[in-house]
């Protein structure tokens, strides 16, 4: 997901980078919440889309989320991380993270081209 950051806003502040890291493995590496690969990617469209003022209108941002979520879930199966484990991504799985990534990032591109 930072490749896309980087490729859609440029540079990513180190500042970005340290919020989202909370985010992975499922929060704090607990397996027990949404995907890190989701998260990451709802982070990116609410910087591209996103508000700053409270009474900015935020209907583009959530309707993207919304698809992305829809769309991650079925292509991956689930959005929680332990439900994705259990289906066979991660580290003892039969196909890494990095390949959940991937698909991720395909599904959000693709999201994100349909604006």
């Amino acid at each position: 997901m930072l490749a896309v950051g980087e490729y859609l806003l440029g540079q990513v502040d180190d500042r970005l980078l340290r919020i989202a890291t909370g985010l992975g493995g499922g929060v704090g590496g607990t397996h027990q919440e949404l995907c890190g690969a989701l998260s990451g990617g709802v982070l990116l469209i609410g910087a591209l889309h996103g508000r700053i003022q409270p009474d900015e209108d935020d209907s583009q941002c959530m309707r993207l989320v919304t698809c992305y979520r829809k769309h991650f879930a079925q292509e991956l199966g689930s959005t929680n991380c332990g439900s994705l484990r259990e289906s066979g991504y991660g580290s003892e799985g039969s196909t890494p993270c990095s390949v959940l990534v991937e698909q991720a990032t395909r599904v959000l591109l693709e999201v994100l081209a349909e604006v």
